[in-house]
C-alpha cells in the first residue's frame, strides 16, 4: 500500500503497470481529447495522457480517465484504491470497506506549508495574464453547452465566519478566459455555503483546484457528513496531514501539491447560462439553467501543469466506479449504524448509480430474531431513503450472500431468478427525486418527488448453486483443476 501525495507520482505509478497511454502526437483542442477518453473508458484501455494540445503552450499536458475502470484485468479498481492510497488488487467491496471505516475514526486536519515548499505555486498568473484560454480545456461532448473548466477538480469553499470548509467536485463551463459558470444545487454542501454568502450579500471566495493528490479528487467526489472537513477525512485515510498553502488572493488553503489553482469569487446571484452537459445516466445532456458565474482573478500551477478530466457518459468512468463506490460507503455506513446486519453494500457500475445492493449474512435472521424479510427490506428503505446520498438511487435490491456482487454476470442471475414479478417489495411513494436518473416521468421531476422501491429478493432456505464450486464433491473438482 502506498498513498500518492501528488497528481505525477501517481501517474507515474500507473505508467509502471502498464495502465498509462501516452499520446505524444498533437490532438486538436476541441473533441478529440474528450473522444479517445470516452473510447478509453468503453473498451477498458490505459488512461490517455495527452502530452501535445492544439492550441496549448508546449508542456502543458491534459490527463483522461484519471479513476476509471483500470486496463488490468487482475485488478479491475486499480485507480480508485491506488487513488486512495490502498493496493491496486483491492477488491470494490475492500475499498468501500475503506470508506466506511475512516468514517469513524478521528480526522488528521492539514498542514499548512510555505508557499516556497508548494509546487502549485511555481507560477502566479494576476489580471490579464490569468486566462483559462492557457489551459487544454476541451469540449468534453457534442451538444455540451461549453468546455467544461470543471470535471475532475476540487471547489473548495467555506462559510462566511469560516467554521465550515469544503471540498466538492461540481460542474463549472468555461464562459470566456476570465468568467465561468457552475452548477450549484441548493442542498448540496456547496450550495448550502453559497447562500451563506447570498445572505450577507457578499460574493463567495472559491478556489478550484486542478491536479490535486488523486484523493482529494476521489474524496472530493463522494458523500460525508455536513460540516465534516474532507481535508480531514483525506488525512485520516492517507495516515498524514494534507499539505496545503494560503491562496494568493483569497482566504482559503489549498492542497499544495495541485497542478493548477484558480481562485476568484462566485456572484450572488444566478446570473449566466450553464449546460446542457452529458451526465452519468449516459445521455447527452439537453436544456442549460441559470447559475451563479465563477469570476477569475488569479491562476497559480506548476511547471508543465497536468490538467485532468473526467467525460461522463455510459459507464463506465469516474461516476461509475468512484461516486458509487462513494454513495455504497454511505449506505453501509448509515445501516450498520442503525444495527442492521449487512455484508456489504454495492453498485454495480453498469447500472449507472441507479441499483444499490445492499447483501446480508446467511444469518441475519439469528441476528433479528422474529425480523421477516419483508421488515427488514421496510427498515432498510427507512434507513436510506431519509439519506441525502440515496436521492440518487430509486432502486435498492436486498440480497443473500451467496454471489459476487461486482461480477455482473453473477448480480443479473440472481436478480432474474430471485425478484418476484409483483409482489415481494416495499414501495416508498413521495420520496425526494432529482432530475439525473432517468426512469421517472417529467410530473416526477417537476415536483421533486417520485416513488422508490427496495426489492425483497432474500431466499427463505438457500439452494445450492448449479455451479463447478457448489455441484461436485471436492475430490472431483481437484482432480479436475490438477489436470486442468
Amino acid at each position: 500500500m502506498k498513498y500518492y501525495d501528488d497528481l505525477r507520482s501517481y501517474i507515474d505509478a500507473l505508467d509502471d503497470m502498464g495502465d498509462i497511454m501516452h499520446v505524444a502526437r498533437e490532438v486538436d483542442g476541441d473533441f478529440e481529447p474528450s473522444a479517445i477518453t470516452r473510447r478509453s473508458y468503453e473498451i477498458q484501455s490505459p488512461a490517455p495522457l495527452f502530452h501535445k494540445v492544439a492550441g496549448t503552450e508546449p508542456g502543458f499536458r491534459l490527463f483522461g480517465a484519471p479513476a476509471g475502470l483500470s486496463s488490468r484485468a487482475d485488478m479491475p479498481y486499480a485507480r480508485v484504491a491506488m487513488s486512495l492510497g490502498l493496493a491496486p488488487e483491492s477488491s470494490g467491496p475492500a475499498i468501500v470497506e475503506a470508506l466506511s471505516a475512516a468514517r469513524l475514526q478521528p480526522g488528521i486536519p492539514p498542514v499548512r506549508v510555505d508557499s516556497a515548499a508548494a509546487p502549485c505555486q511555481q507560477n502566479i498568473l494576476r489580471g490579464d495574464d490569468a486566462t483559462l484560454d492557457l489551459f487544454p480545456i476541451p469540449f468534453a461532448h457534442d451538444k455540451d453547452g461549453g468546455r467544461y473548466a470543471n470535471t475532475w477538480g476540487t471547489l473548495i469553499v467555506k462559510t462566511p465566519d469560516g467554521k465550515w470548509v469544503n471540498w466538492s467536485i461540481a460542474r463549472v463551463m468555461k464562459v470566456d478566459g476570465k468568467r465561468m459558470v457552475g452548477l450549484i444545487v441548493p442542498s448540496q454542501h456547496i450550495g448550502q455555503i453559497w447562500a451563506e454568502w447570498v445572505n450577507i450579500g457578499e460574493p463567495m471566495p472559491y478556489a478550484l483546484v486542478q491536479g490535486p493528490a488523486p484523493a482529494i479528487s476521489c474524496v472530493s467526489g463522494i458523500p460525508i457528513p455536513a460540516h465534516a472537513d474532507e481535508a480531514d477525512y483525506i488525512g485520516t485515510l492517507a495516515g498524514a496531514p494534507v499539505p496545503v498553502v494560503r491562496a494568493v488572493s483569497i482566504d482559503l488553503d489549498v492542497p499544495a501539491t495541485a497542478e493548477i489553482v484558480i481562485e476568484g469569487h462566485v456572484s450572488i446571484t444566478r446570473d449566466c447560462q450553464e449546460g446542457p452537459y452529458g451526465e452519468y445516466g449516459g445521455y447527452l445532456g439537453e436544456g442549460s439553467s441559470a447559475q451563479p458565474t465563477f469570476h477569475v482573478e488569479t491562476i497559480t500551477h506548476r511547471d508543465d501543469p497536468i490538467w485532468p478530466m473526467s467525460v461522463t457518459g455510459r459507464p463506465t468512468d469516474e461516476s461509475h466506479t468512484l461516486w458509487a463506490m462513494g454513495l455504497a460507503a454511505d449506505a453501509l455506513t448509515y445501516l450498520r449504524e442503525a444495527n442492521l446486519p449487512v455484508t456489504t453494500a454495492w453498485i454495480p457500475e453498469d447500472s449507472t448509480v441507479h441499483w444499490l445492493l445492499v447483501v446480508v449474512p446467511q444469518n441475519w435472521r439469528e441476528l433479528l430474531p422474529g425480523v421477516s424479510s419483508e421488515a427488514l427490506s421496510q427498515r432498510i428503505g427507512e434507513v436510506l431513503f431519509k439519506t441525502d446520498a440515496m436521492v440518487f438511487i430509486p432502486k435498492v435490491y436486498v440480497l443473500d450472500d451467496d454471489f459476487d456482487p461486482t461480477n455482473l454476470r453473477e448480480v443479473v442471475w440472481v436478480l432474474s431468478t430471485r425478484v418476484h414479478p409483483v409482489g415481494r417489495r416495499v414501495v416508498f411513494d413521495n420520496q425526494r427525486v432529482i432530475r439525473l436518473p432517468q426512469c421517472y416521468d417529467e410530473a416526477e421531476y417537476v415536483a421533486g418527488l417520485g416513488a422508490k422501491v427496495v426489492f425483497d429478493t432474500l431466499q427463505s432456505k438457500r439452494h445450492l448453486h448449479a455451479s463447478f464450486a457448489q455441484g461436485y464433491p471436492e475430490a472431483i473438482r481437484q482432480r479436475v483443476l490438477d489436470n486442468w
